[in-house]
């Protein structure tokens, strides 16, 4: 299950690059008590170390690290970016929307990635979140 709030919601995010954008990701989940900064450069370092893994869908991205480099609480944050970036998958780029996931424990991350594989997989539900006039409300109720 999935547990969302406004703050772990930004829309129209413009993004520099993939990095940028796992870092803005990321620090919704820092502002939110969810995770240390520490959390974050461990997304990035990822991303850098092993490659667009977490881009597991057309347009999609799902940032993480192990629990132990600043998972402080399970929780996810999503960002819409105001213009796709590149983050080097063959096949799913540009990327558009960035879900940073922060799990406690692996049990926490893999329920996680269910849930939100599930929301994204409902194409009512993705057509409505990557719609430039949907609001961070109408993504709440989704969820």
């Amino acid at each position: 299950m999935l547990t969302l709030t406004e703050g772990l919601i930004e829309l129209a995010v413009k993004a520099k690059d993939a990095e940028d954008a796992i870092r803005q990701a990321g620090q919704l989940l820092v502002n939110e008590g969810l995770a240390e900064e520490s959390y974050v450069e461990a997304m990035v370092k990822g991303y850098k170390d092993v490659g667009p893994y977490i881009v597991v869908a057309p347009n999609i991205a799902f940032p993480h690290a192990r629990p132990e480099f600043g998972a402080k609480k399970k929780g996810v944050s999503i960002i819409r970016l105001s213009e796709p970036v590149v983050f080097g998958h063959p096949t799913n780029d540009p990327i558009q929307l960035v879900c940073a996931l922060c799990g406690t424990d692996s049990t926490s991350h893999i329920e996680m990635l269910q849930s939100l594989a599930d929301l994204l997989r409902d194409e009512e539900k993705l057509t409505v979140i990557m719609n430039p006039a949907t609001s961070k409300q109408e993504i709440l109720s989704l969820i």
